[in-house]
């Protein structure tokens, strides 16, 4: 029964929508291809300025789709739009397939009842219950945790080869140290995290092949078992951590089993997700503009600007997508209630009508953070605050230790869509 279950779950969520992109993807379709095209995964941008040229909201094979800065911040802040969709408004087959696909154990960051994929007011008592981590107050407290982690990861670092892949051995290893500080979950459980973590983000693209699929839910079995092992540890041992707050809540506010499960595995996987992406494209423009490299080991006070540039420049999060609750107006077209929109935050971010010289890497860019890489609206980042600090963090240290740090050989980009960053950052140290 349980292959049944995931070659159901498979076919609808990815099955399917692989034969529909491809098609697209085949007769021109500027979605499609971007979900398909590998060309188009390494360097997106040219078929942003397309979709652009189009003005600033176009149909496409998934809806509408947008490239313009100031209709994607319209749309993302606007309460006639969601990201969850009616179900009961699908045709009888899917309705089905979802019913019977329906496995708690192996739901993913993309699946209700995550706060990536719901609405108000679920995604409203989602959220209160985990901002009190990160507040402004809260993020600053972990300053110093931040810089001992990086302090040890970069010493050794120095004791090793002076070649290394810096995905695996800092940009992946930084964030997923942090987060389980966070989560108070074992450091010596990181691979698995970082397994976990991959598979979670796998599942964020439409159209996985099965093969992958099926890798992907092997992986989340395994982290809702786990998950289900620290709640029961952390329920009769609480400590000063979020997830103790969480499986500790009083009866009225308690979330369910499989709410618990999945605002945990969002706050585990994005927690280092975006994170380390960011390091990564951070390090890859930085050996590409020397310059401005050698400015911040000059003056380390731009590091956050070098942040907020990367974080526009090339986007951890490319995209994302939105349902219309409602008829309404749109950049003077009208979207009609249950229309999808696609966000392309990549190509926003790159609005010469924002940003003066847009193709152009500029740490000092004043109006750099009117990016919209961590979204905007009621569905903003939670842990943006956090993963700025990180990066800020994590950069300035490694800069400071290896100054003469450059990317050798040829980095690899991850194979997915939604998220941007690298698979593996070959560099020599010194």
């Amino acid at each position: 029964m349980r292959a049944a279950r995931t070659a159901v779950r498979w076919g609808v969520r990815h099955g399917l929508p692989a034969v529909y992109l491809r098609r697209s993807a085949r007769s021109g379709d500027p979605v499609g291809r971007l979900l398909r095209d590998p060309a188009v995964r390494e360097n997106p941008y040219p078929l942003h300025e397309e979709v652009r040229s189009r003005g600033p909201l176009s149909p496409s094979s998934l809806g509408l789709v947008t490239a313009s800065h100031s209709t994607a911040r319209e749309v993302l802040r606007s309460e006639h739009f969601g990201v969850g969709w009616d179900r009961s408004a699908a045709p009888g087959w899917v309705r089905w397939a979802l019913r019977f696909g329906d496995d708690p154990d192996a739901a993913g960051v993309a699946e209700p009842p995550s706060m990536l994929v719901v609405d108000p007011p679920d995604h409203t008592r989602f959220r209160r219950l985990v901002n009190r981590a990160f507040t402004p107050r809260a993020t600053a407290a972990f300053e110093p945790s931040i810089q001992r982690t990086a302090d040890a990861l970069l010493d050794d670092l120095g004791r090793g080869p002076d070649r290394v892949d810096l995905v695996t051995s800092y940009a992946a290893q930084l964030p997923v140290l942090v987060i389980a500080d966070l989560l108070a979950v074992p450091t010596t459980r990181r691979e698995d995290f970082l397994r976990w973590g991959a598979a979670a983000a796998a599942t964020l693209d439409p159209g996985l092949p099965l093969r992958r699929y099926v890798t992907a839910e092997r992986a989340l079995r395994s982290m809702h078992a786990f998950l289900r092992g620290h709640f029961d540890r952390l329920r009769r041992d609480p400590g000063d951590d979020l997830v103790s707050r969480l499986v500790g809540l009083p009866e009225d506010e308690a979330l369910t089993e499989r709410e618990l499960h999945a605002t945990v595995m969002l706050l585990l996987g994005a927690g280092f997700e975006t994170t380390m992406n960011l390091l990564g494209n951070a390090v890859v423009l930085l050996d590409r503009h020397r310059d401005q490299w050698k400015a911040l080991l000059a003056d380390p006070s731009g590091w956050a600007g070098a942040v907020e540039e990367t974080l526009r420049h090339d986007s951890p999060v490319q995209l994302t997508g939105r349902t219309a609750k409602a008829d309404v107006t749109v950049a003077g077209r009208q979207v009609r209630k249950g229309s999808r929109l696609t966000v392309l935050l990549g190509a926003a971010n790159r609005d010469p009508e924002v940003f003066p010289d847009p193709t152009r890497f500029d740490i000092g860019r004043a109006d750099a953070r009117e990016h919209l890489a961590f979204s905007a609206g009621i569905h903003y980042c939670v842990g943006a605050g956090l993963a700025r600090l990180e990066a800020e963090i994590g950069l300035r240290s490694l800069a400071e230790r290896f100054p003469e740090l450059r990317v050798t050989g040829t980095p690899e980009r991850r194979d997915l869509r939604t998220l941007r960053g690298f698979e593996h950052l070959p560099v020599a140290l010194r």
